[in-house]
């Protein structure tokens, strides 16, 4: 196979590995939101951002020691960082949309919150792989593939042959 279908291979299993920590995480979020939600009385978007804050904790411990193992780990100040910064905005996402649909349509009921908390945590899940895999999570610097035995730029010799005399 080619490098192409390799490189999709790992996309495939980068993908698989982000949406079983996500796929937690959107469990650990909507168990704390409900949780809140039944027994505080806090508002809604409030209960959410608190569900949102430990669903956050829990998949950076996912990514990091699970789907993004294998990526740079020197600059884990930098990557904490970045990763609160996105794992921010998406929080704003995610809740905006519930704030949206809460007080701006009226739509406030059990069923209506958890279908606009989970639609919420749809849209800011696509803003977050793409931020998280292009900056917080930075691949390795590829390695160098070991040297032939000729340089790939020079054809190989021919084998030697009976010249013909014309």
């Amino acid at each position: 196979m080619g490098h192409g279908a390799s490189r999709l291979r790992r996309v495939v299993r980068e993908v698989a590995k982000f949406g079983a920590v996500g796929g937690a995480g959107v469990l650990v979020n909507l168990a704390v939101f409900n949780l809140v939600r039944h027994t505080t009385d806090l508002q809604v978007v409030r209960a959410s951002v608190i569900a949102t804050v430990v669903a956050i904790v829990f998949n950076y411990v996912g990514f990091r020691y699970f789907t993004y193992r294998d990526r740079d780990k020197s600059r884990r100040t930098r990557e904490m960082t970045l990763f609160l910064l996105f794992s921010a905005i998406g929080l704003v996402i995610e809740n905006g949309v519930l704030y949206a649909a809460t007080y701006g349509f009226g739509w406030n009921t059990p069923l209506q919150n958890n279908v606009f908390k989970f639609l919420g945590i749809g849209i800011a899940t696509l803003f977050r792989f793409w931020s998280y895999r292009s900056w917080v999570f930075r691949a390795l610097p590829a390695r160098e593939p070991a040297p032939d035995r000729a340089p790939r730029s020079e054809p190989a010799a021919l084998p030697k042959t009976r010249q013909q005399v014309p």
